[in-house]
């Protein structure tokens, strides 16, 4: 019964009764911003912020670009390393070349691998088909 007195009277996602006197916001700027599709609209952020040049629009979802800002410059990124250029960084094509023959050879052999993969030997493909 006590839990339902504190409750009486106060609404769930009501007003705060905390006073805002005396607080100090931070500074704010607000940004302006042109969309595509004709649109502009404000954001406001704080002074310090890094403002990024471009925002989605919230009309239509266009990208939208910053009405007094510079368009930042683009960073050179270098290209991601695959697995390839990887390998060709301690092999060269002849020594790829040399491992790869040597591999089928194996396999072919069947030391290595899976079962299914393996050569059938000439003289058991030879006595199934006369069967």
């Amino acid at each position: 019964m006590s839990e339902r007195a504190t409750l009486r009277g106060s609404r769930l996602g009501g007003t705060s009764f905390e006073d805002e006197s005396g607080i100090e916001f931070a500074p704010r700027q607000r940004v302006v911003y042109d969309c595509v599709n004709g649109h502009d609209f404000e954001i406001p952020m704080a002074v310090e912020a890094e403002v990024p040049f471009t925002w989605e629009c919230p009309r239509c979802g266009a990208l939208s670009q910053q009405r007094d800002g510079n368009e930042p410059e683009s960073k050179l990124e270098k290209p991601a390393r695959t697995h390839w250029d990887m390998l060709l960084e301690r092999r060269s094509i002849p020594e790829l070349e040399d491992i790869l023959s040597e591999r089928l050879e194996l396999l072919r052999a069947g030391e290595i691998g899976p079962p299914h993969l393996h050569r059938r030997s000439s003289s058991r493909s030879k006595t199934k088909k006369s069967a």
